[in-house]
């Protein structure tokens, strides 16, 4: 598990930069910046199951969308404004859903497992679409600025102010933590014991993984990091409508992985990040924002077969090895 010092140097730098980015770039890019982190923490965890263990989920927004209106139920019904009490409300509303979810999907693969979780969510797309009187249906529910750390981050300034600095850093934390977390957990055992049953399902039972389990552990662990994506991002979104549950929401944060490289750990990452500010752009350049950036994508993934992050580290690998 220990770091390459390259990498660990370039770690740090990165970390060095999005420590300095809010003083050094305008507000809104720095309000863009969160939104790239909040989707990396939900594709980071979505990789887990399609990177790590060779499950192709079509489903991840319904975890999304659970950790997002968890904060607004919390806020219309519970009278809640603590951040920290978001995410406890929204990572046990998505535990709950996911052990659920995933203990009818991985007995399955493939197509079908990737059927299952479509069809899984949209049946929470349509509960949140129908039962507006709940859940404030095509209009939504509308979730204020809520208070830092108890309470203990200064207060102060407006909301523009707030989402480039305090939020901006809290958001960070957050990420870096989910970054650590997720690195400790495909180098660890349990991690290893994915990657078997990715490359050999027969193989990795015949030694004694047991496969299902494994399996319902890394979805609830995907969903889990999904969910808490959701919860960050409503803060930042402030409304939360039926559309983060709906199918092409599942389709970004597939997208995402793949284009920056589902084959490596950052790949996701730097995935989210690339494609958050392509489609804000895209929609501020022309109405035809659909047909841009789906051409854009369509012409890197023929390029970059590998993502983003996969055709780096060829184009390293083979100057590496190129003679003097």
């Amino acid at each position: 598990m220990t770091l390459p010092g390259s990498r660990l140097g370039s770690i740090v730098a990165a970390v060095v930069v999005l420590l300095v980015i809010p003083y050094v770039i305008p507000s809104y890019q720095t309000i863009l910046l969160s939104y790239g982190l909040i989707m990396a923490i939900a594709a980071l965890g979505f990789n887990l199951l399609l990177g790590y263990t060779g499950l192709l989920s079509f489903g991840h927004s319904a975890y999304f969308g659970v950790g997002a209106y968890a904060v607004a139920f919390l806020v219309k019904y519970g009278g809640v404004a603590s951040m920290e009490l978001f995410l406890l409300g929204g990572v046990l509303a998505t535990v709950v859903v996911t052990a659920v979810f995933g203990f009818v999907c991985v007995r399955y693969t493939r197509i079908f497992f990737s059927n299952l979780t479509l069809a899984l969510s949209q049946v929470l797309w349509s509960l949140a679409l129908k039962f507006f009187w709940v859940t404030g249906g095509t209009d939504g529910l509308r979730v204020p600025t809520p208070s830092l750390l108890g309470g203990l981050a200064p207060v102060g300034g407006g909301k523009v102010e707030f989402l480039t600095y305090r939020y901006y850093y809290y958001v960070l934390v957050v990420f870096l933590a989910c970054v650590a977390l997720m690195w400790v957990i495909v180098n660890s055992p349990f991690g290893k014991a994915l990657q078997a049953i990715r490359d050999n399902e027969t193989r990795a039972e015949f030694v004694g993984v047991q496969v299902r389990t494994y399996r319902w552990f890394a979805f609830m662990v995907s969903g889990v990091f999904t969910g808490l994506a959701g919860v960050l991002w409503v803060p930042l979104n402030g409304l939360t409508t039926p559309d983060i549950v709906y199918w092409p929401f599942s389709g970004k944060i597939v997208f995402m992985a793949v284009l920056g490289g589902f084959r490596t750990f950052y790949g996701p990452i730097i995935g989210a990040v690339v494609f958050n500010y392509l489609e804000s752009y895209a929609v501020g350049f022309t109405v035809y924002w659909q047909l841009l950036l789906g051409a854009v994508l369509v012409v890197l993934v023929l390029a970059l077969p590998s993502g983003i992050v996969g055709t780096v580290s060829r184009l390293g690998s083979r100057l590496g090895r190129a003679p003097a």
